[in-house]
């Protein structure tokens, strides 16, 4: 079924750029449907079963096991992402009544000639000011206020998802995963245009799902996977990609779509509203303040397998004395100490909630921050073991790290992803 092309993409978010739903947001954090479909095979999970997905990101887990007629429930700490995945869950549209709307919402588009002059913009972040032309800009902040004015409630979630997958494809800056750079200036592309391609290219996709299929349950819940809402043994199955240990700051990463859309207007709010919600993973979320460097393993760490809890105090003191030496000084070793912390207890949690013979898949990419060899995956599946799994197993799925090998700055550690299969 998989030859070394589809291995090869199966952790990234290359297949999903054009198919249907799964391409409504370009978000290159996440992995391939691919991915989902592989292991429900493999492990022959059918619509008798129940799926978990702790880490439901943009619903890619959850949008496959939904067009396979599976029941499957997500978690997600991300407030904008567990909008974005609902909208990808609702396909229960009346095909006639959404036609019609967008339809006459396009045209009163295609007929406005008030989206470059009118109203003063309100003030808004210098980062959208930098990232479009001026008549762009008010192009869409208009498209904004009229989704929310004029589009019908039930249809609402549609249009602004299309809106914020428009923001990034319009931009007169390099907007593209993960780092907005407004003083590299590209190609700008009519606001009003590519969102009325994806507005069609959404409704396009709806109409190909089977009828039998756009009521079949599949939910999203905003929480902490650390603090799992759901009752023990409820599920018999987990996939799921939780942040990789690779200093990637996923509120940051959102933070055109947050501040077009009113969830945030500065670093502070982005930090109160989502960062703080947030597994570690990066060394913006924190602080040198409480971290004491004789005693840098969480407790439950120890608890779950002293040997790993040994091993990250060794990495984690080398990673405190290298920092010393770079420039930047980023805290990869405090990093490493609360993402270790995070991740036992979301592994107890998932452990808890998966019945006896239940199997957790999770997508997984090792570290080396400054040199210093993090072997993620494993340490992970001993920390399960630690907490109640019975057994791990470790399938490797490509080498890591290749494009930046130009980086006179980057690390020569070989790194690799892979899946990690746990079993009760």
């Amino acid at each position: 079924m998989f030859g070394a092309r589809h291995w090869e993409t199966l952790g990234t978010f290359q297949d999903n750029k054009r198919a249907p739903i799964h391409r409504w947001f370009q978000y290159p954090a996440g992995f391939s449907f691919r991915a989902v479909e592989f292991v429900l095979d493999t492990f022959h999970i059918g619509p008798h079963d129940r799926v978990f997905d702790p880490f439901a990101g943009t619903g890619t887990t959850l949008v496959t096991c939904k067009g396979r007629g599976i029941p499957s429930v997500g978690l997600e700490a991300h407030p904008l992402m567990v909008r974005i995945a609902r909208t990808k869950l609702l396909w229960d549209y009346d095909p006639k009544e959404l036609d019609r709307v967008v339809r006459e919402f396009l045209t009163d588009l295609s007929s406005s000639s008030r989206f470059h002059r009118g109203e003063e913009l309100p003030s808004l972040p210098g980062l959208l000011r930098r990232c479009y032309s001026p008549s762009n800009l008010h192009r869409l902040w208009t498209l904004r206020r009229r989704i929310r004015d004029r589009v019908p409630e039930p249809f609402q979630p549609l249009f602004e998802l299309a809106f914020l997958s428009n923001l990034r494809l319009c931009s007169a800056a390099a907007t593209g995963w993960p780092y907005i750079a407004p003083r590299r200036k590209i190609r700008e592309r009519d606001a009003i245009a590519t969102f009325s391609h994806l507005l069609s290219q959404f409704v396009e996709d709806l109409a190909s799902i089977p009828p039998s299929l756009r009521t079949f349950p599949a939910s999203v819940v905003q929480g902490d996977a650390r603090r799992c809402p759901f009752q023990a043994a409820r599920f018999e199955f987990v996939f799921t990609s939780p942040p990789y240990l690779n200093n990637y700051d996923y509120a940051d990463r959102t933070r055109l779509e947050s501040y077009f859309w009113g969830d945030a207007s500065t670093w502070q709010e982005l930090t109160e509203t989502v960062r703080r919600r947030l597994l570690t993973s990066a060394t913006t979320q924190v602080s040198r303040q409480d971290f004491d460097p004789s005693h840098p393993i969480a407790p439950e760490v120890e608890a779950a397998n002293f040997w790993v809890a040994q091993e990250l105090t060794r990495a984690v003191g080398l990673l405190t004395r290298r920092r010393r030496a770079h420039g930047g000084r980023k805290s990869y070793d405090v990093m490493v100490s609360e993402y270790f912390r995070d991740m036992t207890l979301a592994l107890k949690e998932i452990r808890r909630t998966l019945r006896s013979g239940g199997r957790a898949i999770l997508i997984l990419g090792d570290s080396a921050p400054y040199g210093v060899h993090i072997p993620t995956d494993d340490y992970l599946g001993r920390l399960a073991c630690g907490v109640g799994f019975d057994r791990y197993e470790i399938w490797d799925i490509r080498g890591r790290g290749e494009k930046w090998r130009a980086n006179p700055q980057r690390h020569r550690v070989a790194l690799r992803e892979s899946f990690l299969v746990l079993d009760t």
